[in-house]
């Protein structure tokens, strides 16, 4: 893979962040989209571009409010609560109804106009919260569905599939940017960099997460 060229979907969070470096090491060449769908924490976006400054990738953010306007969920709708506890019986109203699809399906567009076939995603099901396209049976499928669309050779890349968050500390570390995932990315809702407010699901998971790392680290 060392000699191919690969697109990010990036979004200034502490997975896609991992990914980013992760690709900077597998790949050649690595560029990297994003995209502002109306998040509530779209100072995501900020995190971004600065990050990929400093990893030295291009970063190109696509407007996608359209999605805004097709669900209803608590990170484009400022007006509803984040739900602090995931439903039994229902995702998170977290939950934007295909992001990821779509997310994807652009990235792909992009990089066939680019020369691109390999795309890397940082989602996974190890911390499954319930996000139905997060789930490695949706990749695989996306995968054939985009191949057979744009008749494209694809590889779409999971790196975090199978980790827990962690497990995705560890791997920041060992690509040598474990400070600048702690301290630069924004995985919060509520848009707050770093460790962020700490009551939000995207919080309480990264922190506890970070917290069992160093702890393992230490011994």
């Amino acid at each position: 893979m060392k000699k191919e060229k690969a697109l990010v979907v990036f979004s200034g969070g502490q997975d896609s962040t991992t990914c980013l470096f992760w690709a900077k090491k597998n790949f050649a060449a690595v560029y990297a989209v994003a995209f502002d769908y109306g998040q509530r924490h779209r100072v995501e976006l900020d995190a971004a571009r600065i990050i990929a400054g400093k990893a030295e990738v291009p970063l190109h953010v696509f407007n996608m409010d359209l999605l805004s306007q097709l669900t209803v969920n608590s990170l484009t709708d400022t007006t509803m609560n984040v739900e602090k506890a995931k439903p039994d019986e229902r995702p998170p109203n977290t939950l934007v109804e295909g992001r990821n699809m779509l997310f994807l399906t652009y990235a792909a567009i992009f990089a066939k106009e680019h020369n691109i076939q390999h795309l890397v995603t940082g989602v996974g099901e190890a911390d499954f919260s319930g996000y139905p396209d997060c789930r490695n049976d949706f990749i695989v499928s996306l995968n054939q569905t985009l191949n057979l669309s744009m008749d494209y050779p694809y590889s779409i890349h999971t790196p975090l599939m199978w980790k827990n968050k962690t497990q995705i500390w560890q791997l920041a570390d060992e690509l040598g940017v474990f400070e600048i995932v702690k301290d630069e990315t924004v995985t919060c809702y509520n848009g707050i960099k770093g460790k962020g407010c700490g009551e939000c699901p995207a919080c309480e998971l990264r922190n506890r997460g970070l917290q069992n790392y160093l702890e393992e680290r230490k011994e």
